[in-house]
């Protein structure tokens, strides 16, 4: 992300390409965190790096849930793949009713609520881990709705999705897993949109190649190590330690933007 005319520092796109690794699968959110490091960098969203990252990290989880992914492909019509689909279109449909509010989120001025918010669902999620359900259709509903109120930075969509199916009685391994699965929709549709735009804007690029390259790297194995992690740890993985995190971001973004 850069101001226009001026090229990101090799160091500042390794960041953004760790930060999005890392976050993107672990339920801290990814945008809250990279919308705190454009403010304290002092530099502006650039849809074309925003565009390389998520498809590093979309691509990591491609590889690392492959099994998962080709099922759903030879099986559109499964149960699982039904309720994959129930969900993104409940969360497109919450989206599109929050849309005048998602702007003003990215300025950041409800980022410390948002990342507070995460640590409370958190918490919560830590005491619901005796649930040991699968995700039925009205599970995905909630899940869907969950996810679509996650579109504002610093509220973890993996966070919030994972405790909504463990309130509607989901596992948390299952939780887990499913909340990766229908990230796949969500942020290929977000990549259409972002390339739509540079489009429609004619948005200059102006990046350091070399750097973006790299960041493109440090993201798509940053995002394997993470979701290997996630997945092979959910079960004895206690969330209040991301959630003690969480309030002390919280704290640190409400010091710097309010």
């Amino acid at each position: 992300m850069a101001d226009k005319g001026e090229k990101l520092s090799i160091l500042i796109l390794l960041l953004l390409g760790l930060v999005q690794g890392l976050c993107e699968f672990l339920p801290i959110s990814s945008s809250g965190h990279l919308v705190l490091l454009s403010r304290l960098f002092g530099v502006s969203d650039s849809l074309f790096v925003s565009i390389v990252l998520h498809i590093a990290t979309l691509l990591s989880l491609v590889i690392v849930m492959r099994k998962e992914v080709f099922y759903l492909i030879r099986h559109p019509f499964s149960k699982e793949a039904m309720s994959i689909v129930i969900t993104t279109i409940i969360t497109c449909v919450v989206t599109i009713v929050l849309m005048p509010l998602i702007s003003a989120s990215f300025e950041g001025a409800f980022l410390p609520i948002s990342f507070l918010l995460s640590a409370i669902l958190l918490f919560v999620s830590q005491k619901l881990n005796r649930n040991d359900g699968k995700v039925n259709f009205k599970r995905a509903s909630i899940i869907g709705l969950a996810q679509g109120f996650a579109i504002f930075p610093g509220l973890s969509r993996s966070g919030t999705t994972i405790t909504a199916g463990m309130i509607s009685g989901a596992s948390k391994e299952e939780s887990t897993r499913f909340s990766f699965l229908i990230s796949l929709p969500i942020v290929v549709g977000s990549l259409i949109l972002e390339i739509v735009k540079i489009f429609i804007y004619k948005e200059p690029i102006s990046v350091n190649w070399l750097g973006l390259a790299f960041s493109f790297i440090v993201a798509f194995i940053a995002g394997i190590l993470t979701i290997k992690f996630m997945l092979n740890l959910t079960k004895k993985l206690n969330f209040k330690y991301f959630a003690y995190y969480l309030i002390v971001l919280a704290i640190v973004s409400a010091i710097f933007l309010w």
